[in-house]
């Protein structure tokens, strides 16, 4: 993080914002990212009030703390939760509509006064989202219960620091989940129902990174080699899903937004069931990647069993029912995952039904 100074230097950042989550907010790698920027003189104050699947209220609250302090750029470090509000706040900081105005559905972004956007510095303390190389934010609209993508070309942040010491206090459990999840993009952007052969060259290279690093990384926290190769993995697959997302993502972000789960953990989970709802359209597909990895089955059989078994080798649940969640809401996730945005790259147009469908299976463990 030595670089964080010099990065804000760069974009005439003079007094910033470091938007963080509370866990974060006492690590010592943070407080002494802040005591450099402190110490180059940059007038620097500490936003952590973000929710691991951050709400509005957390982006309003954000802005105000933006315009009350005179901040000229923001600083977001953390997981995905701390970069998307970081992001938002940078958008919002200069804006006059309410943010709900720039969620991404047709040319809203347009709507922008791109002028009032604030420079971004983005650092992740977690290989999972990949948000630190995302033009994006995923944020709950708890009035509607829903997850809503805000968009514009300018929340891209203009300097990534990638810094493996910056992972090595996460938890092996977070540590998986949040894997999980890079490799769900790079997955899902590879099946996705669109035509880019760049995104899928990204996409099968990441999840490559997944099967040699992951396990890895949650066996030894301190592995500097798997936590960097990690998070190379998580902005690839960021990267890569710009082609688009699928069945995962619809249910997790509706499972997110009624259960306040971990979205990394919620996709981990979902992987396999998705997978095989969608064997029709993907098992050409699964067979050229479980030959890029070097499976000995190189099917799309081969392919699910290794999902299967890196779920099991770092400690994932087998089904939803393990972390608390229950079949009482499946019409309702059903009907929210089939109208979620990322259900249009699913390569199977699944309707409400089907998605209450595989929800239940996924509820259940049941494997078709």
């Amino acid at each position: 993080m030595a670089e964080l100074p010099a990065a804000c230097h760069t974009l005439g950042i003079a007094a910033p914002l470091l938007v963080t989550d509370p866990g974060v907010a006492q690590l010592q790698q943070l407080q002494r990212a802040q005591q450099s920027c402190l110490d180059a003189g940059l007038a620097l104050q500490v936003f952590s009030a973000v929710r691991g699947n951050p709400t509005g209220g957390n982006v309003d609250e954000g802005v105000r703390a933006f315009r009350a302090g005179g901040h000229d750029g923001v600083i977001a470090i953390g997981g995905g939760s701390a970069l998307d509000v970081g992001k938002t706040i940078a958008l919002m900081a200069g804006q006059a509509r309410p943010l709900w105005d720039f969620e991404d559905a047709g040319d809203n972004w347009l709507r922008v006064r791109e002028e009032g956007i604030a420079p971004i510095v983005a650092a992740p303390t977690t290989a999972g989202t990949g948000s630190e190389v995302g033009r994006a934010s995923v944020i709950t609209d708890e009035t509607a219960q829903v997850k809503k993508i805000i968009f514009h070309p300018r929340m891209l942040p203009q300097r990534v620091i990638l810094d493996p010491e910056l992972t090595v206090a996460l938890p092996p459990e977070l540590t998986a989940a949040t894997g999980m999840d890079a490799l769900s993009h790079s997955l899902e952007a590879y099946c996705a129902n669109a035509f880019h052969p760049m995104a899928d060259g990204i996409a099968l290279e990441g999840m490559r990174l997944v099967q040699q690093y992951l396990p890895a990384a949650v066996a030894s926290g301190d592995d500097l080699q798997a936590r960097m190769q990690m998070l190379a993995a998580s902005s690839m697959g960021a990267t890569a899903f710009q082609k688009g997302l699928g069945a995962m993502h619809a249910l997790a972000h509706s499972l997110g937004a009624l259960y306040d789960a971990h979205h990394g953990l919620l996709n981990a989970i979902l992987m396999p069931y998705v997978l095989e709802a969608n064997r029709a359209a993907v098992k050409q597909r699964l067979a050229r990647a479980a030959a890029y990895l070097g499976l000995q089955d190189r099917s799309c059989d081969g392919f699910i069993d290794w999902v299967l078994a890196l779920r099991r080798e770092v400690g994932i649940p087998a089904g939803l029912a393990d972390i608390g969640i229950t079949d009482g809401d499946a019409q309702r996730v059903g009907e929210m995952a089939a109208s979620d945005a990322a259900a249009a790259g699913n390569p199977i147009a699944f309707d409400a039904d089907a998605y209450r469908a595989l929800f239940t299976d996924a509820l259940t463990g049941r494997m078709r």
